[in-house]
């Protein structure tokens, strides 16, 4: 069973950049898709950005095109999600999760406890 660990999140004002890291344990990485998610309160978890096991292939919701980045590093089991240009409606608890190889936005097993970002303007 996987373990995963999410780092990096904080208080930021609108316009800032953010880093978060997640940190997983317990599986062999580098053959899972991994994603991170995002839950506002009051609202359903929606998918933010996936990789697949390669990190060749990426995708993003429409709300961070272009603001935010995922990348991998096999060797260090990490996964990262780069955030610029963060606005209010960024703030909520973000997940990392891990999943089938391509790192769509479904299919994923394993879950993080979550890195709170608020976002101030």
């Amino acid at each position: 069973q996987a373990h995963l660990v999410e780092s990096g999140g904080g208080l930021v004002q609108a316009g800032a950049s953010l880093k978060l890291s997640c940190a997983a344990s317990r599986l062999p990485f580098s053959g899972y898709g991994m994603g991170w998610f995002r839950q506002a309160p009051a609202k359903e978890r929606e998918f933010v950005a996936g990789i697949d096991w390669s990190g060749r292939s990426t995708d993003y919701a429409d709300s961070v095109k272009g603001r935010f980045t995922i990348s991998r590093d096999n060797a260090r089991n990490m996964v990262y999600l780069q955030m610029i240009n963060l606005r209010p409606e960024d703030t909520a608890v973000y997940y990392c999760a891990l999943g089938q190889r391509s790192g769509g936005r479904t299919g994923y097993t394993y879950w993080g406890q979550g890195t709170q970002v608020t976002v101030s303007s």
